[in-house]
C-alpha cells in the first residue's frame, strides 16, 4: 500500500511541478457558437435553460475567462460560449488588506479573488464593477455598493447631485 501511496505522490509532485498550460493564448477550438451557459443579473448561473448548482457554478467559475466583451470557459481541449447578462461575478463582501492597498473579495457563489489596486475600478450608472483575474469583472452587490462608497469615501448618486 506504501509503494502505491508513493506513487500517487510522485505523480502529484510532477504534476505540480509543471507550469499550467496558458489556455486562452493557445489555441482552442469553440465548440459550439450557441453559449450552453448563461449567467443571469443575478448571478445565478443556467444551463440549457435549468439552475446550476452553486457547487458547479464555482467549479465553472474557475476556468471563466473575459476576452474581448465576451465570456468563455476553457480547458485546455476545449472552449465553451457562456452569455452573462451582466457581470460574470457579484461581489457580495471585501476585506481590506492590512498591509498593502488591496482588497480580498468574494462573490455570491464563494469564489475568492484578490484586487491589488483600486486604480481600474469602472463607476457606472449601473454600479461599481472591479477588474479579476482572467479579464473577468465583478460587480458589488447593493449591500456591498454602499458599504465601499462609505469606506472608500466615493460619491454615490445623490451627493454627486448636490
Amino acid at each position: 500500500m506504501e509503494k502505491h501511496t508513493d506513487n500517487v505522490i510522485d505523480t502529484l509532485q510532477e504534476f505540480t511541478s509543471k507550469p499550467a498550460p496558458d489556455v486562452v493564448t493557445q489555441p482552442t477550438a469553440l465548440c459550439s457558437e450557441v453559449a450552453l451557459f448563461r449567467i443571469q443579473l443575478s448571478s445565478d448561473w443556467i444551463y440549457q435553460d435549468s439552475p446550476l448548482p452553486t457547487k458547479f457554478a464555482k467549479l465553472f467559475a474557475s476556468i471563466l475567462h473575459g476576452i474581448d466583451g465576451e465570456h468563455f470557459l476553457i480547458t485546455p481541449v476545449e472552449k465553451v460560449r457562456v452569455e452573462v447578462d451582466d457581470a460574470p461575478l457579484l461581489i457580495v463582501d471585501y476585506v481590506k488588506d492590512e498591509t498593502a492597498s488591496g482588497l480580498t473579495l468574494r462573490s455570491s457563489i464563494g469564489t475568492e479573488h484578490y484586487l491589488a489596486t483600486l486604480n481600474h475600478l469602472k463607476l457606472t450608472d449601473f454600479g461599481i464593477y472591479l477588474p479579476l483575474e482572467r479579464g473577468l469583472w465583478g460587480k458589488l452587490s447593493r449591500a456591498c455598493y454602499y458599504n465601499f462608497v462609505n469606506e472608500f469615501n466615493l460619491p454615490d448618486d445623490e451627493e454627486a447631485d448636490a
